[in-house]
């Protein structure tokens, strides 16, 4: 895979990965590679510095690879994490490159702390809490939690309204 820089015709820079260049030329031409901030398919590469492997560099990403699984392990699951789990978002698509895309980024960071400290953390039991809380079984009250996509559709047929909270870029880091 190539991670190439690029440049839309607003000066939007963003990520793309490709198996190979002719990939990225087919996708182009076709309109394929669109921009994420203005949607954009006036797309050209830009200026990049190459990768260059060093035993060094692999030594340090074995390291980072490491601390990131052990970071993951003790990481809540929401229906969108779990999601994207299972199908990887397309790397740096987010990453806030302009004033108004930080300015999103942080507005998301605020509802996000918001729900968590009005909310009652309640774990795995996410969806059997909501049950409880929808039929009348148990207080009503805000809360948070992990739960599958499939109980969280399940949950929402049942006329239970449930949301993920956003992942934001940074947290993957």
């Amino acid at each position: 895979m190539i991670k190439y820089t690029l440049v839309c015709n607003t000066a939007h820079d963003f990520e793309g990965w490709f198996r190979n260049s002719n990939d990225f030329e087919m996708q182009s031409s076709r309109e394929l590679v669109v921009c994420p901030v203005c949607g954009s398919t006036d797309v050209r590469k830009g200026l990049m510095a190459p990768a260059v492997a060093t035993s060094r560099k692999r030594e340090a990403h074995s390291a980072v690879a490491g601390t990131e699984i052990r970071a993951d392990a003790g990481e809540e699951k929401t229906p969108a994490r779990a999601n994207a789990q299972a199908a990887p978002m397309q790397p740096s698509a987010l990453l806030p490159l302009d004033v108004r895309q930080k300015e999103i980024v942080e507005a998301l960071r605020l509802v996000r702390a918001r729900i968590i400290e009005n909310s009652e953390n309640v774990g795995a039991n996410f969806a059997e809490e909501a049950r409880k809380i929808h039929y009348g079984e148990a207080e009503e009250r805000s809360i948070y939690g992990q739960t599958t996509p499939q109980d969280a559709e399940t949950l929402l047929e049942e006329g239970i309204a449930v949301l993920p909270l956003p992942d934001l870029p940074d947290e993957k880091n």
